[in-house]
């Protein structure tokens, strides 16, 4: 099959868009809301309940990347070697049982073992779930197809923060952990029928969409491995310059990103002095303008292929509305109009980010790049949390947030200095 034309490779089918993309994104769904739901349990009283200062709550809301780290390598390897499939049906049971439990918990103690081991069942699927796209999806696919998947973030906070703020307003923040946590289980009769590792794998696939697949994929690999000349071995990797700069920029925007949406509640509990069940209605806004700007940016990465340019504007649009939403708390829906806004910009860097690694890095080492960088990077999402939780503790949550701001554009100015290959430029 000639697969060097536009016109035959839009004669394609495109099944793969229906089959692989939703499982994923279900899958995410649910994965995230157990990962912030405790932003709802901390503004609905768990503090109170255990004892706790907001300290201990921020460190338990981070404390789950501790745990996520553990995973992160080998849910890469594991992807690209073997079968993702069976790795995340594992993690599905492993996080839904941890999410239940702790609904159990009497004290910060437990609250952060439950926390940890959270974040071990969940912390391989990352990195799988992108490895998994990069097996279904050519180059000039992978943005948006990332972008799809990531979706799945924001629509998680749309779809449960009115539940989660419902739930919390009609029984108790225990009630969170006990009902999304055995949604979380029920997830197994999703995943195990929809999902296939490879295009090779797939029973529903037609013979064309299965032929243009394999043929384009391995010529990316094999082009790939012709101009790859000095990052080859995963020593060398550990040595490459531009894996460090990936893992900074990604735990600078895990820092702005978790330290704002894990504490976005309570800020919406203090700014509008509003109930529960309000708050997950206000909380939803935010995420709900993160589907446009994820597919609209994600657009323009892969129209122009200049990954790290829009990386970088992102995650400083993202600062910038974080600013302007800490510099008015005396205007309440002025404030409220501008933490709506940042949500253009929370999610939209990761969906471009993370076509970066396919980048720099080769076949069969990719996939640990992607483990290294979401495993370090990840750490800041315990730093984001706490460092909000202990600034409003001894300052304010303004200074709070003032230090989230700083790490979102450290983070944006880092990506500006990724190599030329990174913007579309052939030379590396």
């Amino acid at each position: 099959m000639n697969i060097t034309t536009s016109k035959a490779v839009k004669a394609i089918p495109k099944d793969r868009w229906l089959r692989i993309v939703p499982p994923m994104i279900v899958i995410y769904i649910i994965a995230y809301m157990d990962r912030m739901n405790i932003s709802f349990a901390m503004a609905g009283g768990m503090n109170q309940d255990l004892g706790i200062t907001a300290t201990i709550s921020g460190l338990a809301a981070g404390i789950f990347f501790a745990g996520y780290l553990v995973l992160q390598i080998q849910g890469g390897q594991v992807a690209e070697r073997g079968s993702a499939k069976k790795f995340i049906l594992w993690t599905i049971i492993g996080w839904g049982g941890a999410s239940f439990l702790t609904g159990f918990v009497q004290n910060g103690w437990q609250l952060l073992a439950m926390r940890f081991l959270l974040g071990v069942a969940e912390g391989g699927i990352w990195p799988a779930i992108l490895v998994s796209i990069s097996n279904w999806f050519p180059e000039e696919e992978c943005g948006r197809a990332n972008a799809f998947f990531m979706s799945s973030l924001a629509l998680a906070a749309v779809i449960t923060s009115p539940l989660t703020g419902w739930i919390v307003a009609v029984f108790n923040w225990r009630y969170v952990f006990f009902i999304e946590g055995a949604l979380s289980l029920a997830l197994i009769f999703v995943w195990v029928p929809m999902f296939s590792d490879r295009p090779e794998d797939a029973k529903w696939i037609s013979p064309e969409e299965k032929e243009y697949l394999v043929q384009r994929l391995c010529m990316e690999r094999e082009g790939f491995k012709k101009r790859e000349t000095v990052t080859v071995t995963y020593t060398q990797l550990m040595h490459d310059y531009n894996l460090w700069k990936l893992t900074v920029i990604y735990f600078c925007n895990q820092v702005g990103q978790y330290g704002f949406l894990l504490w976005l509640p309570t800020i919406l509990k203090a700014l509008t002095k509003s109930g529960m069940a309000k708050i997950g209605f206000l909380a939803a806004f935010p995420y709900l303008v993160a589907l446009p700007g994820l597919y609209i940016f994600s657009v323009l990465a892969d129209k122009h292929m200049n990954r790290r340019l829009w990386t970088g504007l992102t995650e400083c649009g993202f600062a910038l509305f974080c600013l302007l939403a800490a510099l008015f708390p005396g205007h309440i829906w002025l404030s409220y109009l501008f933490i709506v806004l940042t949500g253009l910009f929370t999610k939209a860097p990761a969906a471009i980010f993370w076509v970066l690694p396919r980048t720099l890095f080769p076949p069969g080492v990719s996939g640990t790049a992607r483990g290294f960088i979401n495993a370090i990077g990840c750490l800041g999402g315990i730093v984001g949390p706490f460092l909000v939780g202990w600034i409003s503790t001894l300052l304010s949550m303004k200074a709070g947030m003032f230090c989230l701001v700083g790490f979102l554009f450290a983070g944006g100015f880092i990506s500006f200095t990724l190599p030329a290959i990174t913007a579309g430029k052939k030379s590396h």
